[in-house]
């Protein structure tokens, strides 16, 4: 009776290798996962911002693995589709001070402080004026800079909107640099943005290129300050950040004041309007003669936000791992000998940080017709966190069937939580009517865009699960598995 147990196992053993080897599983690794997350996220890359350096050989070395794998150039030129972007450098030495009565404090980028991507370069010591949400809507009949005098001086404002409307009507965006230019044009020279003190987790001192429309100020330095720092430049109202949120969100009128503090600020950025980036494409042709002129698109966006001052932004969760789970699914399809039925796109995107740039690109220059892509996967933040979420469900219900079975029978690490839409680089193609899904982890997060976001803080073991469940769902698709469904909006 042993022996014939042990048999049974051997057996089941081998149609398990035998299963592996037919969809090319066994070539998914979380080693390789996590040393390409290494390579991408090391001090080499510097951040990986769309536009610099550090990206571009980031991108060679995507395009150098693509070749190596064989993968069919499927860009403008080779692997590359090329296009322009918006581009801050931010060298040293950067300064930022505060001045209170006789007491001079320095503080410390990374810790104390940050600046905006999109800083201007200046040098100064000025007073200080805090002009609440840095909102100038006469309209609404709500103006943070009516009956104060900021000519010549710093603004401290709160970086979000308020959490309450006017007349029912919304604030619109007031991206950093809307509220930027609303201070300039009110004759400031620098703006200190600072969270909002009550929420119950205020956003911490993150790197961030998203940074809205208008022309860039150059001149106009741009930090993004902690509240304890704010509090000090503060102190002599006798008021704390939270007392002057809370009164203004009591009353919902503005309460911008003087600060008797002045600020000293010192930031040197190059900023070039167009400069050169481009997303990284490659294809495996399928092999079914009708078939093979429909598409799966699997990405990912393979830019960060760069580093200031030597202050260093990794991005191992964002985006080098949906970077290297890119590469290892393609790896899996060729190495495993795989011959999809449907011709797979791989395509590592430039510009997500900034507003989803490349994903757009790709999307607006594909010329076969939007009916063409059956599917498209979207990979972002996909190593570190405690189990697997699957996005844009609801408005791809069986394109999500597909990865939710798959998880139940192979992996069982996979929420029934999703939503519709799009999200992040799958945006673009949802609304071209496109179905996508969108894998992610959840508690993804406690990193997200500071420089904590490093390959050692990933949980390899999640990682290589929801790889192989993002290449088993494409592989059902590209085999031909799934017929495109209308997307829901």
């Amino acid at each position: 009776m042993k022996s014939f147990f042990l048999a049974a196992q051997i057996f089941i053993i081998a149609i398990s290798i035998s299963a592996q080897s037919l969809t090319g599983l066994s070539e998914i690794n979380k080693e390789d996962l996590i040393k390409n997350v290494g390579i991408l996220s090391s001090p080499d890359f510097d951040g990986r911002l769309a536009g610099s350096e550090g990206y571009n050989k980031a991108a060679n070395f995507i395009a150098n693995k693509f070749s190596e794998l064989g993968l069919k150039p499927a860009g403008d030129e080779k692997y590359f589709q090329y296009f322009n972007i918006e581009y801050n450098k931010i060298d040293s030495p950067v300064v930022f001070k505060a001045i209170v009565a006789s007491d001079t404090t320095t503080y410390q980028l990374g810790k104390d402080f940050v600046l905006r991507g999109f800083t201007g370069s200046n040098n100064f010591t000025l007073p200080v004026v805090f002009c609440g949400y840095g909102i100038s809507r006469p309209d609404l009949n709500y103006d943070d800079y009516a009956g104060i005098n900021v000519k010549n001086k710093i603004v401290m404002v709160f970086k979000q909107n308020p959490k309450w409307k006017i007349n029912n009507k919304d604030w619109g965006t007031n991206y950093p640099r809307e509220k930027s230019l609303i201070a300039k044009k009110h004759g400031a020279k620098g703006i200190l943005f600072v969270s909002l003190p009550t929420d119950k987790k205020p956003q911490p001192l993150i790197g961030s290129v998203l940074h809205g429309d208008g022309e860039q100020p150059l001149d106009f330095p741009q930090l993004q300050i902690s509240i304890k720092a704010a509090d000090n430049l503060l102190s002599r109202t006798g008021l704390t950040l939270s007392d002057f949120q809370t009164k203004i969100d009591e009353k919902e009128k503005p309460l911008s004041t003087v600060l008797m503090t002045k600020a000293v600020i010192r930031v040197k950025a190059d900023y070039t309007k167009d400069a050169k980036t481009m997303n990284v494409v490659g294809m495996i042709e399928g092999s079914d003669p009708n078939l093979k002129n429909e598409y799966v698109v699997i990405g990912a966006h393979l830019d960060h936000v760069g580093s200031q001052a030597g202050l260093l932004f990794p991005g191992a969760n964002d985006n080098a791992s949906g970077s290297s789970a890119v590469l290892e699914i393609a790896k899996a399809f060729v190495q495993g000998g795989l011959k999809p039925k449907r011709s797979v796109i791989f395509a590592l995107f430039a510009g997500e940080e900034q507003g989803l740039y490349g994903a757009k690109y790709f999307v607006n220059s594909w010329k076969k017709g939007y009916d063409k892509i059956t599917a498209m996967l979207n990979l972002d933040c996909v190593g570190y966190g405690d189990s697997i979420q699957v996005g844009n469900g609801k408005s791809a219900p069986k394109l999500w069937d597909i990865a939710n079975q798959i998880d139940k029978t192979s992996f069982n690490s996979m929420v029934e939580k999703t939503w519709n839409g799009g999200g992040a680089d799958a945006t673009p193609f949802h609304e071209k009517g496109i179905p996508c899904l969108y894998f992610v982890t959840t508690n993804s997060y406690e990193h997200l865009h500071l420089p904590s976001d490093k390959v050692e803080t990933l949980n390899p073991v999640l990682f290589e699960k929801l790889v192989k469940l993002a290449h088993l769902t494409a592989l059902e698709i590209a085999n031909g598995n799934y017929k495109r469904e209308s997307v829901l909006k």
